[in-house]
């Protein structure tokens, strides 16, 4: 097995600066809009995007949760792998909010599918982005695209993308891995 740096944590911050000034853009004031961090890894995004935006752009008032997909997943109780059901927490009011769902990787696109529905349950949003870290382009298995990127990774199958955060792994790192 072999590791890639893909970006160092450097690049990476540089990365989520750009990531949050793209949300400043499309949402100025913040007033109407949710940020969703999708459990579990998409959470460690939210937070951070949410620290840049009230620290360096002083955005004030966020709203930000963050939604278990696991029940709401096509694969659930299909593999031999047992899936851990995450906390939802979401305080706030979507209904006829723009929601923007945050996660570290977009590969599939079936977690995003998973999102949508889990999030009907908390009443039906005005509208729905997705803001991701990395996007495997050429893995995808349902016509979902993100409206902000990080970076574009062009990974087979066979590789792994993998995101380590200083808040859980210690250090910020984006990583491709060949099996």
């Amino acid at each position: 097995m072999s590791q890639k740096l893909l970006l160092s944590a450097k690049e990476i911050d540089i990365i989520l600066h750009r990531l949050a000034c793209q949300l400043i853009e499309n949402h100025t004031h913040f007033k109407d809009t949710v940020l969703i961090g999708l459990q579990p890894r998409g959470t460690y995004l939210a937070d951070r995007i949410k620290k840049i935006l009230v620290e360096e752009y002083q955005v004030k008032d966020i709203k930000i949760g963050y939604l278990d997909i696991t029940f709401y997943r096509d694969d659930f109780r299909r593999g031999e792998k047992t899936l851990e059901a995450n906390k939802t927490h979401i305080d706030c009011i979507v209904e006829d909010k723009r929601v923007v769902f945050i996660d570290d990787v977009l590969y599939t696109g079936r977690s995003i599918r998973a999102a949508l529905t889990a999030i009907q349950s908390f009443g039906r949003p005005q509208e729905i982005e997705l803001l991701t870290l990395i996007d495997r382009r050429f893995s995808r298995h349902l016509p979902i695209q993100p409206n902000y990127k990080g970076r574009q990774v062009d990974a087979i199958n066979q590789e792994k993308v993998k995101v380590d955060w200083k808040e859980h792994q210690g250090n910020d790192a984006v990583y491709l891995i060949d099996n």
